[in-house]
């Protein structure tokens, strides 16, 4: 039985490569890598969302494996109805719909907010990699990582909406790939930049937006940072 109904709402491959194709393209299209360690960080987000849609409309490796700890827990739940891998609203009662859950909407702002950080990202960043200047406006004025705090903040959203053993073990990896790529992008830019750089940094945080005016000055943007 578990098997009919796996099989009924799952093995959809071709939804698997459509859904990772267009927010991979989508994502390419604000993330722009052209160096090393832009595709490092892209193809890292890129696995992330293929592993995600994988489960989502694949196999659901997640729900086999726990599917006896789910079914002693929760055992008016088909857990292997598509919907279902919609883990929190159906551990939390969500009778309706799980699209117009509660934890569906906060994972859909976390997404929007990710690509909104993102696309306002790249035109700074473009411009740096045209003048060889440091970032210091837009929301490199708030963050001296946006583009990594953007891809965070999207795989954030997806684990809220549709969690797996899979990608909840990715996550924290990730995050602390991306931690180590800042640490190493600002040394090369201190050593590009100096003094002005370290004045730069001691007034932006790395990840989490200031939102206070800046009280340095810059008249450009500069590589990853």
């Amino acid at each position: 039985m578990k098997g009919e109904m796996a099989h009924s709402e799952y093995g959809l491959w071709f939804l698997v490569i459509l859904n990772s194709a267009i927010f991979i393209i989508f994502a390419f299209s604000f993330a722009k890598p052209s160096k090393s360690k832009d595709w490092t960080s892209f193809g890292a987000f890129s696995a992330f969302v293929i592993a995600l849609f994988t489960e989502m409309y694949g196999f659901p490796l997640s729900i086999y494996f726990l599917s006896p700890w789910l079914e002693s827990q929760f055992p008016n739940i088909n857990w292997f109805a598509h919907d279902s891998g919609h883990f929190w609203e159906m551990i939390f009662g969500w009778k309706d719909n799980p699209h117009f859950g509660p934890f569906h909407f906060i994972s859909l702002a976390f997404i929007f907010l990710g690509f909104s950080v993102l696309s306002s990202a790249w035109p700074v960043l473009h411009g740096a990699l045209r003048s060889g200047k440091l970032a210091t406006t837009g929301i490199y004025a708030r963050m001296r990582h946006p583009q990594y705090a953007g891809f965070v903040l999207i795989m954030f959203g997806f684990l809220v909406q549709w969690p797996t053993i899979l990608t909840l073990v990715m996550f924290p990896v990730l995050v602390f790939m991306y931690v180590r790529l800042a640490l190493r992008e600002e040394k090369d830019a201190e050593a590009q930049f100096g003094e002005e750089y370290r004045a730069y940094a001691a007034n932006t945080p790395r990840f989490w937006p200031r939102w206070r005016r800046p009280s340095h000055s810059g008249n450009a943007s500069g590589p990853g940072l």
